[in-house]
């Protein structure tokens, strides 16, 4: 308010030192006299509007007043000179009128403004009541490209982050209730089985040699939860990044035939064939030849698992743009198009086949992704006429 009255002021003396230099120094103090009341009374007026703006209500309410004090200060210093500083009563008359008339043609003006301005106030608050009461899909129109228009684009870019993170939200929610549900189905079996085992095993009903079975049973449901917990935590460090690996130059020919070797029992116990193909003169990957290992144990174990015998199973790496190209394939009965997006979510099970198996925890895919992620790579689904292709990518070394 004081910054307010002493910049008004200024204002005033510098017309009155002016008129001084236009005319004189009579004319110069008379304006003084008129103007200098007047700036104060419509700054204190405007000072007052401001401080009760709660009682005046909404904005058109507020402007009317403004205007209103603009408009009376106007009239008030033409009246005042007129009746001063005009001999002829005519003159004066036609001074009054013609700063009525531009008094009107100013409020018509403001008013047009005005309207402009109040009707996207009114569409951005509607969109924020909306967006309160839950909408999310919120479009706002506007007349313009200034402040207004900004805030505009920033309500409806707010609307979109929170239905985002709500969407969010909702998936994680989702996702961790089927995590729940899959793993306690998936400990609900083996300890069933090792309560009714143990209860055989202890009532001494049953013979020594029936006893070491139920015994080895003990041990592979044992084995199976075991398992399951070690890939449950190894999942839990991967998705919070707490990982501490080293990495290295890693030549995949040497790794994708170890592992392919390794894996050839397997498929030979269920009637599959593994294949490797590697090019000559593959440069090296950056990676920590011990997970990206377990991630071709992974992919491999899923495939034999999923391809009937006489099947095949081909695992194959390439150069690419930015680093080296893995891939898994086989001739199973591969992925629905309904699946294909949630194949690598931890206990996913699919209506044709699934990421998951009875001799398995359900969370090697999971696993294999977040392994991948860590080394700065990615994992897909590719096309395939026939069965499954999984590839996965690394950074050249």
């Amino acid at each position: 308010m004081s910054r307010a009255l002493a910049a008004a002021v200024a204002i005033t003396l510098a017309t009155a030192a002016a008129m001084w230099a236009a005319d004189s120094r009579h004319a110069a103090l008379v304006a003084l006299a008129i103007l200098l009341p007047l700036a104060c009374a419509t700054v204190a007026a405007a000072g007052a509007l401001a401080r009760n703006r709660a009682r005046l209500g909404g904005v058109r309410r507020q402007l009317a007043v403004l205007a209103a004090i603009a408009v009376a200060q106007l009239l008030l210093v033409v009246g005042v000179f007129a009746a001063r500083m005009f001999v002829s009563t005519h003159d004066a008359v036609i001074a009054g009128l013609l700063a009525l008339q531009t008094a009107a043609l100013a409020l018509i003006a403001a008013r047009l403004v005005g309207r402009r301005i109040l009707g996207d106030l009114d569409a951005i608050t509607a969109a924020v009541s909306a967006i309160g009461a839950g909408a999310r899909d919120v479009r706002i129109e506007r007349s313009g490209g200034d402040e207004l228009g900004a805030l505009a684009q920033a309500v409806e870019d707010m609307a979109a982050r929170l239905g985002a993170e709500e969407r969010g939200r909702a998936a994680s929610e989702a996702a961790r209730r089927d995590l729940v549900a899959a793993v306690s189905h998936d400990l609900r079996t083996p300890i069933t089985s090792l309560r009714l085992l143990a209860e055989a095993v202890g009532d001494d009903m049953v013979d020594a040699e029936t006893r070491r079975l139920y015994l080895e049973r003990l041990m592979t449901h044992v084995r199976t939860l075991s398992a399951l917990i070690d890939d449950l935590f190894e999942l839990s460090r991967l998705e919070a990044g707490d990982i501490r690996w080293s990495m290295e130059r890693v030549r995949l020919d040497e790794l994708v035939a170890e592992t392919v070797q390794a894996m050839r029992a397997d498929g030979q116990a269920r009637g599959v064939t593994l294949q490797a193909s590697v090019p000559n003169g593959l440069a090296p990957a950056r990676a920590n030849p011990e997970k990206i290992q377990r991630v071709l144990f992974n992919l491999i174990q899923n495939a034999i698992r999923h391809t009937p015998a006489d099947g095949s199973v081909t695992v194959l790496a390439e150069p690419s743009e930015h680093g080296v190209e893995i891939e898994v394939a086989d001739t199973g009965e591969g992925i629905s198009d309904g699946d294909r997006e949630r194949v690598f979510e931890a206990f996913f099970q699919g209506a044709g086949r699934a990421a998951r198996s009875d001799d398995g925890s359900g969370l090697g895919l999971a696993i294999s992704r977040a392994i991948v992620a860590a080394h700065g790579g990615r994992i897909w689904l590719a096309d395939a006429p026939r069965g499954t292709r999984i590839r996965f990518s690394l950074p050249a070394a």
